[in-house]
């Protein structure tokens, strides 16, 4: 196997790896060295996809396409949808993010789930994910995507609820699975709705790869030239399964509460994984969006709201991993302004930093809870830099890259997404200017995150006092984790979980500076989008973008200093009476979880009650029963006559014979 075939290996090595945990497994992570055995064949197929990936994308011509067929797939009369992989610039992209930062939170897993009874299954579920998210990037045809695409959102569901007799954890997969359908009702109707465009299109007579890639590509612009306003629609359904995997507002809230899974769980979905979705959506489709000013206003407006949304919530957050998960739903926020503002590289180029510091700040997290016996409540922590040096080393690097430190990676992929949103035109609404009003709230987003990133360093490293020596000793039920005391000693984790930190430490300080350097990932990106429009400039005119970007991070990490450089102010501590109703509602996310989830089980129960007692019994039985009712009154009719007596059958078909020949006479006029 050569060349691109080697791409092959890519795909089917995670597989390979699923198959073994899955049959094997059981039967050998019973002893210590049966689970080294179990943990170094799940990570060694993820990292060796990763080499074989490097070696493909050194190979690849950044400007051409290059597509791999293995067998026939589906055959039918007019249809022909090989199974087919795509080597360019953005599949390799997310290759080298996935197979990378997911061979590092293998090996990290391989430490954090050390203990846990069911670790073969939990590689399984892990190696799968891989691979389903494999088939979303590098499948040339609309079908792979959509396996790919629920194949990653059945994975989720298995993650996020590995855990699954604690009922919180049970609920929380289930929460992530509904809400995903609903972004998966979108996409569908999306897909379908381009499917049914290309194939009855004139151009396409005697073509039979009608869901192709390279295919449709071809023909799409021309044929939404003479249809925009379908194109419009295909472009909001799409944009509503992109809402739906990558946790955009509405449909952002089954996100936070898939922090019930395993840290490295929260680390892969986070960062290399499920959430870019969207976004490699909207960049694999973007001709798509570019030709709808309204359908890209709507994804930048989205984007700037849940951007602004998400960040206010996470500042009244005192779970640390949901402070990281809202964060999360922030920046891809960001990430989609660049996309409705035409600058889809850009959005990518935030996939990629984000990938690195986030990832990184997720598995710093987990080695803080690690440390300090699963308790993830910030209120319990203080002062573990110096039991934690190498966990608060890495975690500081990735703070300064998410606040937009210069310098650090975040800081160039945050700058190029206000800039693109304050220069581009695309985002339009009459006269509106959808875009560069989305650029203004990302600053203040930017800002927004410096601070609360601020506060969730300094409650859980610095202060004046360690919190959990305040702890009452722990007198309820045993749940299976170790608890808080005052004796509690915080200790670094071992070295599978803390070299995973150091490599992400360092990508997320250098790893933007080399993608900017020469505008290096804009060409490398752009390169494989032949026919796409050109981008909005990343630094428009008349803005000092740089000072302004630099000043945002710079008021948020004051703003925090200025509250949280003692520790734990008490007005945020356990005494909530003391808490600012603002702060309370932010928890809370102003009620909205709240509404949807009463929405759609409690509420939903009783209209499905009034239904039932109504419209089901009042007028469906009613119906029913009025029949019956009917049927039996005649039935009881015709039976008073079924006597059995010959005189009276006879009688009564003398009486039916009387009165034909009476009609007879009188229709034919017999009588006048």
């Amino acid at each position: 196997m050569e060349g691109n075939s080697l791409i092959w290996l890519t795909l089917g090595l995670p597989i390979l790896g699923f198959l073994f945990q899955g049959l094997c497994g059981r039967f050998l992570d019973k002893t210590v060295a049966g689970k080294k055995l179990v943990g170094l064949l799940a990570v060694a197929p993820v990292a060796i996809a990763f080499l074989i990936g490097v070696m493909v994308t050194k190979s690849l011509n950044p400007s051409k396409a290059v597509v791999v067929s293995s067998i026939p797939w589906i055959e039918l009369k007019g249809l022909s949808v090989p199974f087919e992989l795509r080597i360019d610039t953005l599949s390799m992209t997310m290759v080298l993010i996935i197979t990378g930062i997911g061979a590092l939170i293998h090996l990290y897993a391989t430490g954090y789930m050390s203990e846990e009874k069911d670790f073969a299954r939990f590689f399984a579920y892990l190696n799968l994910f891989i691979a389903a998210m494999l088939i979303l990037v590098l499948g040339n045809n609309l079908l792979m995507l959509f396996i790919g695409w629920e194949g990653v959102g059945l994975c989720s569901y298995l993650l996020i609820g590995f855990w699954y007799e604690d009922i919180a954890n049970a609920k929380a997969a289930n929460k992530a699975f509904i809400v995903n359908r609903i972004g998966d009702w979108g996409l569908t109707l999306g897909l379908l709705l381009i499917a049914t465009l290309v194939a009855t299109s004139p151009a396409m007579q005697g073509e039979t790869r009608l869901f192709s890639y390279d295919v449709i590509f071809q023909h799409l612009p021309k044929i939404l030239a003479l249809n925009p306003a379908m194109g419009t629609v295909a472009a909001l359904l799409l944009f509503v399964g992109a809402c739906g995997k990558s946790a955009q507002f509405p449909l952002y809230l089954w996100l936070p509460d898939a922090m019930a899974g395993p840290t490295p769980v929260s680390a892969l979905i986070h960062a290399a994984t499920m959430v870019t979705s969207g976004v490699v959506l909207m960049n694999r489709m973007s001709m798509l969006f570019e030709t709808s000013p309204v359908a890209s206003a709507v994804v930048c407006a989205v984007g700037a709201f849940t951007a602004l949304f998400a960040a206010i919530i996470a500042i009244g957050q005192t779970d640390i991993k949901k402070v990281l998960a809202y964060s999360t739903v922030s920046q891809l926020g960001f990430m989609f302004v660049a996309c409705g503002a035409g600058a889809y590289w850009v959005g990518m180029f935030h996939v990629t930093t984000h990938a690195f510091f986030k990832a990184l700040l997720f598995l710093g997290s987990g080695a803080v809870i690690h440390a300090m016996s699963h308790e993830q409540d910030m209120r319990n922590y203080g002062k573990l830099a110096k039991y934690l040096p190498i966990t608060f080393g890495t975690m500081m690097v990735g703070y300064l890259a998410i606040s937009g430190v210069p310098g650090l990676s975040g800081f160039y992929s945050k700058e190029e997404v206000i800039g693109s949103a304050l220069a581009g035109d695309l985002a339009l609404t009459g006269a509106l200017e959808v875009g560069k009003w989305s650029g203004w709230i990302c600053l203040i987003v930017a800002a927004l995150t410096a601070m609360y990133m601020t506060r969730m360093m300094w409650l859980t490293f610095f202060g004046n006092t360690e919190q959990w020596r305040k702890l009452e000793p722990h007198h309820g039920e045993d749940d299976g984790h170790h608890h808080l005391n005052a004796d509690h000693k915080p200790h670094e984790v071992p070295v599978s979980m803390w070299v995973p930190l150091v490599v992400l430490a360092f990508l997320s300080a250098v790893g933007g500076f080399y993608l900017a350097q020469g505008d290096r990932f804009e060409h490398w990106i752009m390169a494989s989008q032949i026919g796409a429009k050109v981008p909005p400039p990343t630094h428009p005119e008349g803005i000092p973008l740089m000072a302004l970007s630099i000043g945002a991070a710079a008021l948020g990490i004051l703003a925090g200093l200025a509250v949280y450089f003692k520790g734990l102010p008490a007005k945020e501590g356990w005494d909530e009476s003391l808490w600012a109703k603002f702060r309370l509602r932010a928890r809370d996310q102003f009620g909205y979880d709240r509404l949807m989830v009463n929405s759609v089980t409690t509420d939903s129960a009783a209209f499905s009650a009034a239904a039932n007692s109504g419209f089901d019994h009042g007028v469906i039985e009613g119906i029913g029963e009025g029949a019956g009712n009917l049927t039996k009154s005649l039935g009881g009719i015709f039976n008073s006559v079924q006597t059995g007596l010959v005189r009276m059958y006879a009688s009564v078909m003398l009486i039916g014979v009387v009165a034909l020949v009476l009609y007879v006479i009188v229709s034919f006029g017999g009588v006048k």
